[in-house]
């Protein structure tokens, strides 16, 4: 029927739906109910009924104890996490594979804070202003997408994250004062933690040795690859050239940044600006 509404048999399965259904054919091969299998699994009937609904990914904590409560060697793990890339444009799926695997993430930052460092606020306002056609529904999906990668610091053995941020990232008042004070905030929690270290590169350094944000990543087989991105898509380099020249940058931007602590202080001081300035 003309201008009827599509059948939701017709819709396209969602990589969180495909993870759900074989959580659903492996509880119901075993005859357990849902709260039976929340369970084992330790945790509520309705997460699982989420779960197998597609309503929600799993978590990778969620997927490993299934692993664990149908005897399977990693599967669900692996297809949880196949599941949660399948939601990224697929070229910054390498990227994210590099990010998982890194010993060491050196970034510099010139427009805005990396995405792993920023708040669900700031987020927002980076994909509205990029995005000014989409829903909030699908800016949120965003946002949750961002938000979930901050889980390579849940492992034992995180990586170590040095990030380089241009002053000019501290005065861009991303989604006005309030919303970059909290930003600035965050920053300052951060780097309270060992894996994490910040510095800033101020104005008065004159002209950044690179004038474009880039990413250096050492594997832990001490593989080294540079990551780029361009106004479309990102770029994944491991040739010997484009490293040794990355490289080479970064190091000319870490000595030429404030200290660790003086960073933190001028960060510190951006914030109190801006909540003086939301607060008159």
């Amino acid at each position: 029927m003309i201008g009827a509404p599509p059948d939701d048999s017709e819709e396209p399965d969602t990589p969180a739906k495909e993870f759900g259904r074989e959580i659903k054919c492996a509880r119901e091969a075993r005859g357990w109910s849902q709260a039976q299998l929340a369970v084992r699994l330790l945790c509520g009937q309705p997460y699982v009924s989420k779960v197998e609904t597609g309503q929600q990914l799993a978590s990778p904590q969620f997927a490993e104890q299934c692993d664990k409560v149908f005897g399977t060697p990693g599967t669900y793990a692996r297809w949880r996490q196949r599941a949660a890339d399948g939601r990224y444009p697929s070229w910054f799926v390498p990227y994210l594979k590099l990010e998982r695997e890194a010993q060491s993430i050196c970034d510099y930052s010139n427009a805005f804070v990396m995405g792993i460092l920023q708040t669900p606020e700031y987020a927002g306002a980076v994909f509205r202003s990029a995005h000014p056609r989409e829903t909030e529904l699908e800016i949120k999906a965003r946002i949750e997408l961002r938000m979930q990668r901050r889980e390579i610091f849940e492992s034992e053995d995180p990586p170590l994250l040095w990030v380089i941020l241009h002053e000019a990232v501290l005065r861009s008042a991303v989604g006005g004062p309030e919303v970059m004070r909290g930003q600035l905030q965050h920053l300052l929690a951060a780097a309270e933690s060992p894996h994490v270290a910040i510095q800033v590169f101020p104005f008065a350094a004159g002209a950044p040795p690179k004038g474009v944000p880039f990413i250096v990543l050492t594997r832990r087989d001490g593989t080294i690859i540079l990551y780029e991105e361009t106004y479309t898509r990102g770029h994944v380099d491991d040739s010997a050239r484009a490293v040794a020249e990355a490289q080479a940058a970064y190091e000319r931007l870490r000595a030429d940044a404030l200290s660790l602590a003086n960073s933190l202080v001028l960060i510190r001081h951006v914030m109190e600006a801006y909540a003086h300035e939301h607060h008159p």
